[in-house]
C-alpha cells in the first residue's frame, strides 16, 4: 500500500540553484568511496604492508557501500528524505574523522567500512532529484546529477593523489570531513521536507527488491553485465597506484590523480551514448562499451611501460564504462516507473559489489603476476560481459 504522495507531484520543485547543490553534493559524497585508491602506495610504505594486504582497504570500502545501498538507500521511499540525507551525512563525517585519526591500518579499514556505508547518501540524492523534477525535466535533472557523480568518482583520485603527496594521507580524510560538513549545511538550507511515498514495512521494502530481480530478465542481465564491467574498471584503478609506485614509473600518488583527469574526458563524453541509445537501443551501447573495455585492457597489457598507451587505455576505459552504465540504467528505469528507487538500489548495489570483487581479484592478480595480471583479469571480466550482453 502506498502513501498518498505521488512522485513528482509534490508542491516542492527543483530550481537551478537546488539542482546545482544536488549535483555537487552527489559528486562530493560519492568521491569518499574512491579517495583511498590513490594513496595505496603511501599506505603500503607507511604500514610496511604487501600490495595484496593494502588492497583490502578499497575492497572493504566498496563492500560497505554495497551494504549501505541495500539497507539504507531504500529507506528514501519509507522515511522523510531530508531527515535521512542529513542523518547519513552526519554519520559520514564521523567515519571520515575516524579515518583521519587512524593510528594503524586495521583502524583505517574499519573506518573505510563506515565511509562506504554512509557515502550511499549519493543514492538518496538521485531519487530525491527525480522526485522534485517535473515529468518534462526529469531527464535533464537526472543527467546533471549523474554527471556530478561521474566527475566526482574520477576527480576523487586526482584530489587524493595531490593532497596525500603534499600533506599525507590523513589530510585527505580531514579535508573530506570538512567538505561534508559544508555540504550538509548547504543541503539543510535548501532541501525541502518530503513525505514518504510508501508505507511498506522495512522488511517488505527489502523483500520487494528480490521480487523485482525475479520478475525482470532485463534487470538480471543488466546487473550482471555492469557488475563485470565495473569489476574490470575498479580493478584497474585499485592497482594503478601500485603499478605507478613500481618500475618503470616510480611515480607518486599525484600521478594517479593526474591520470584520473584523463578519465574525466571520457566521462564527459558519456552522455552522447544516451542520445545514441535512444536511436539504436541501449543494448547496442552496452555491447559496444564491453567491447571497448576489452580493447582498453589489451592496449594496457600489450604496451606496458608506455605512458602514452596508459593514457589512451584510460580514456577508452572510462568512456566505455560510463557509456555502458548510462545505457544499462536507461534499460532498467524503463521497466517499472513505480519502482525506480528500488531498481536503482539493485543496479548500484550489484555494480559496486562487482567493483569490490574486482578490487580483491585484481589486487591478488597484481601480487602474483604484476601489471599483466591486472590486465588479464580486466580483459577477461569485460569479455564475459560482452558475451552476456549479446544474449536476448
Amino acid at each position: 500500500m502506498h502513501a498518498p504522495v505521488g512522485t513528482g507531484s509534490s508542491s516542492a520543485r527543483i530550481d537551478n540553484g537546488l539542482l546545482a547543490i544536488l549535483a555537487v553534493a552527489a559528486g562530493l559524497t560519492v568521491a569518499n568511496n574512491y579517495y583511498n585508491q590513490a594513496m595505496l602506495g603511501l599506505l603500503a610504505h607507511q604500514f610496511a604492508l604487501s600490495a595484496g594486504t593494502v588492497s583490502a582497504l578499497p575492497v572493504v570500502t566498496q563492500l560497505g557501500n554495497v551494504a549501505g545501498i541495500l539497507f539504507l538507500a531504500p529507506l528514501g521511499d519509507r522515511l522523510e528524505r531530508r531527515f535521512l540525507i542529513l542523518a547519513t551525512m552526519a554519520a559520514l563525517v564521523v567515519a571520515l574523522v575516524a579515518a583521519a585519526l587512524a593510528p594503524g591500518f586495521l583502524w583505517l579499514v574499519i573506518a573505510g567500512i563506515g565511509i562506504g556505508l554512509f557515502a550511499t547518501v549519493t543514492q538518496q540524492i538521485v531519487p530525491l532529484a527525480v522526485h522534485l523534477a517535473s515529468p518534462q525535466e526529469r531527464g535533464r535533472v537526472l543527467g546533471i546529477v549523474t554527471g556530478g557523480i561521474l566527475i566526482g568518482i574520477l576527480l576523487a583520485r586526482t584530489v587524493s593523489g595531490i593532497i596525500s603527496d603534499l600533506w599525507g594521507w590523513q589530510a585527505v580524510f580531514s579535508a573530506a570531513a570538512g567538505l561534508m560538513l559544508v555540504t550538509g549545511v548547504a543541503l539543510a538550507w535548501r532541501l525541502p521536507r518530503l513525505e514518504p511515498v510508501t508505507d511498506l514495512s522495512y522488511a517488505r521494502l527489502l523483500g520487494s527488491l528480490w521480487t523485482l530481480v525475479r520478475t525482470h530478465s532485463i534487470l538480471r542481465q543488466a546487473i550482471v553485465v555492469q557488475a563485470l564491467i565495473f569489476a574490470a574498471f575498479i580493478g584497474f584503478w585499485s592497482t594503478l597506484a601500485l603499478a605507478f609506485d613500481a618500475a618503470p614509473y616510480h611515480f607518486g600518488a599525484t600521478a594517479v590523480g593526474l591520470m584520473a583527469l584523463v578519465g574525466v574526458a571520457g566521462a564527459l563524453a558519456a552522455p552522447l551514448a544516451g542520445r545514441f541509445a535512444d536511436r539504436r537501443g541501449p543494448g547496442v551501447i552496452v555491447s559496444i562499451g564491453a567491447g571497448l573495455v576489452v580493447a582498453a585492457f589489451a592496449i594496457l597489457g600489450l604496451f606496458q611501460g608506455s605512458l602514452a598507451a596508459m593514457i589512451v587505455g584510460v580514456l577508452i576505459l572510462d568512456l566505455a564504462v560510463q557509456s555502458s552504465q548510462v545505457a544499462n540504467q536507461a534499460r532498467i528505469h524503463a521497466l517499472d516507473p513505480t519502482a525506480r528507487s528500488r531498481l536503482n538500489t539493485i543496479f548500484m548495489a550489484t555494480m559496486i559489489l562487482g567493483g569490490a570483487c574486482g578490487s580483491a581479484i585484481s589486487g591478488a592478480a597484481y601480487s602474483a603476476w604484476g601489471w599483466s595480471g591486472t590486465c588479464v583479469f580486466g580483459a577477461a571480466s569485460a569479455a564475459i560481459a560482452l558475451l552476456l550482453s549479446r544474449k536476448r
